[in-house]
C-alpha cells in the first residue's frame, strides 16, 4: 500500500491511490434533536458496514455532545491528503462544527476508532470574538497543517461568506482566513484547487432567512443565494463573482478531484441544476448549466410546481460519475461526466420523496415520469423522506445515503421525518456501464434510537473519502 511508505502522512498520494485503499468497515454521522421534540442533544453515531460483521448495519457508538439544539451538520478532518507529504500528520480528530450554535466539537477518532470521545470544545465566544463569524459550515484541512470551517452568517444571524483558521494541533481559533473586510455576502460551501491558484465558494442565505423554514416570498425578495465567489488562494482575496443564471441556492461545490482539473461541478438546490464551473484562457472564470432537472407540476404541495431539489453532490475519485440526490422528488442520479461538458444520464432510482403514490401530493405534469413512483420499503420500513447526503466508497461501487436535510427544514417538508427518524441506505453502483441498484438487505433505521427518532446526516469514513480529501 502507498500508504504504508514509512514518510508519508495521512491519506493517499493520488485521487487513483485512495481507491484501491481498503474497504470502509465503520462509517461516522452526526444525528439530530434540535426540532423534534426531543429534548436530548445531537450526537456522533459509529455505524457497522461490514458485512461480515455480527454488527454489520446497527449502530455501535453514540458519542452525545454537551450541549442541546447545536444542530451538527457536516464534519471534516483535522488532517488529510493535502498533507500526504508530512510524516508528522495523521487523521485522528474529526471536528463537528454546528450550523446553529457555532461550536466545533473536536472528536478523538484515532483512540479508539469504534468508540470515539470528546477531545475539545472551541465555543461560540472565541469565534464570534476572533474572526466575527458564525453558523459554521464545510470544513477543510489544509496543507499547511491549519483547518478551515465556513461561515453562512456573523454572530447575529446576518449573511456572511467567511472562513474560520483552527490550529491543526492544538483546534485554537487563529482568525480567519480571508483579509479583513473580505468576507463574501452569503456563504456554505467552498472547495480549493492549489495548482490553480484558486478556492471557490458557493451561497445558501443568510442564517435569519433559513433557521426557521423555508418561505417563498424570501426567494422572491432575493434573500437566497445565486453566486459563486472566486478568491485568490494565495492573497486570501476574492477576485471574482460570478453570477449563476438560473441558479438558485448553489449548495454543494465539487472540483474534479484530478489536481491538475481547472473545473468542476455545483448543484443548485432550487433551480434543480447542475452547473459546470471552468477556467478561462486567459486565468477568469465561467460557469454554464449542463444538467436540469425539470419542475413537476403538483397539486397538494406548498407551491404549483415541484423543483427536485438538488441537495447533494459527488464525483467519484477517477471523476468519471457525477451523483447527486434530488430530495423532493425523490431520486439519486448518476452521470458520465467522461466528457465534463455533456454528463450522461447512467443510473436513476427513486427512493422515497415527495411525489410517491398514495401521499398527498399528486403530480398533474411530468416531463420524465409516466407515473408516480411506489414508496420505498426496506426491510418492512417506509423510507420517510428522500435521498439527500450521499457518500461514496473509495473504489466507487457502494453509495450510501441518508434522508435528512436540516432539521427545520425536515419538519416542514417532511413531518413524517420528525416522527420516524431518517435512514441510511446502500445502493450498489455498476463503475463499468453505470447503473444503480438497491441494497434490499441494508438499513440503519434512526427511528428506532435509544431517545427516540433522530435525523442522521452527513456520512465519513476514518480513512477519508470522496468529499473530504483534496489532493495537492
Amino acid at each position: 500500500m502507498a500508504t504504508e511508505c514509512g514518510k508519508c502522512g495521512p491519506g493517499y498520494p493520488s485521487p487513483l491511490e485512495a481507491m484501491k485503499g481498503p474497504r470502509e468497515e465503520i462509517v461516522y454521522l452526526p444525528c439530530i434533536y434540535r426540532n423534534t421534540n426531543i429534548e436530548a442533544p445531537d450526537y456522533l453515531a459509529t455505524v457497522d458496514v461490514d458485512p461480515k460483521s455480527p454488527q454489520y448495519c446497527q449502530v455501535i457508538h453514540r458519542l452525545p455532545m454537551p450541549h442541546l439544539k447545536d444542530e451538527l451538520h457536516h464534519s471534516g478532518w483535522n488532517t488529510c491528503s493535502s498533507c500526504f507529504g508530512d510524516s508528522t500528520k495523521s487523521r485522528t480528530k474529526l471536528l463537528l462544527p454546528s450550523l446553529i450554535s457555532s461550536r466545533i466539537y473536536v472528536v478523538d477518532v484515532g483512540t479508539e476508532p469504534r468508540a470515539p470521545k470528546l477531545h475539545k470544545v472551541v465555543e461560540p465566544k472565541d469565534i464570534h470574538a476572533k474572526c466575527d463569524l458564525g453558523y459554521l459550515h464545510t470544513t477543510h484541512c489544509l496543507a499547511s497543517g491549519e483547518v478551515m470551517i465556513s461561515s453562512l452568517g456573523d454572530p447575529k444571524g446576518n449573511g456572511k461568506g467567511g472562513f474560520v483558521l483552527l490550529d491543526g494541533e492544538t483546534f485554537e481559533v487563529k482568525g480567519t482566513w480571508e483579509r479583513p473586510g473580505g468576507a463574501a455576502p452569503m456563504g456554505y460551501d467552498f472547495w480549493y484547487q492549489p495548482r490553480h491558484n484558486v478556492m471557490v465558494s458557493t451561497e445558501w442565505a443568510a442564517p435569519n432567512v433559513l433557521q426557521d423554514g423555508f418561505n417563498p416570498a424570501d426567494v422572491e425578495a432575493g434573500l437566497y443565494g445565486n453566486h459563486l465567489h472566486v478568491w485568490d488562494w494565495q492573497r486570501h482575496e476574492r477576485v471574482q463573482t460570478l453570477t449563476l443564471q438560473d441558479g438558485l441556492i448553489p449548495l454543494e461545490i465539487r472540483f474534479l478531484h484530478n489536481p491538475a482539473a481547472d473545473q468542476g461541478f455545483v448543484g443548485c438546490a432550487l433551480s434543480s441544476n447542475i452547473q459546470r464551473f471552468y477556467k478561462n484562457e486567459g486565468g477568469t472564470w465561467s460557469v454554464e448549466k449542463v444538467i436540469q432537472v425539470p419542475p413537476k407540476k403538483v397539486k397538494g404541495w406548498m407551491l404549483p410546481e415541484m423543483p427536485g431539489l438538488i441537495t447533494d453532490i459527488l464525483l467519484s475519485l477517477d471523476d468519471r460519475f457525477l451523483y447527486f440526490s434530488n430530495w423532493l422528488h425523490g431520486d439519486l442520479r448518476q452521470y458520465d461526466i467522461s466528457d465534463p461538458q455533456r454528463p450522461r444520464l447512467t443510473g436513476q432510482l427513486f427512493l422515497g420523496g415527495s411525489i410517491v403514490k398514495g401521499g398527498p401530493v399528486q403530480v398533474l405534469e411530468d416531463q420524465e415520469l409516466k407515473s408516480q413512483p411506489e414508496p420505498l420499503v426496506v426491510k418492512g420500513k417506509q423510507v420517510a423522506g428522500g435521498p439527500q447526503m450521499i457518500q461514496l466508497s473509495l473504489d466507487g461501487k457502494r453509495l450510501y445515503v441518508t434522508t435528512s436535510l436540516y432539521s427545520a427544514w425536515d419538519k416542514q417538508f417532511y413531518p413524517d421525518l420528525i416522527r420516524e427518524g431518517s435512514v441510511m441506505l446502500q445502493i450498489d453502483v455498476d463503475t463499468v456501464k453505470g447503473g444503480l441498484k438497491l441494497n434490499p438487505n441494508f438499513l440503519v433505521d434512526f427511528g428506532k434510537e435509544p431517545l427516540g427518532p433522530a435525523l442522521a446526516h452527513e456520512l465519513r469514513y476514518p480513512g477519508g473519502d470522496c468529499s473530504s480529501d483534496i489532493w495537492l
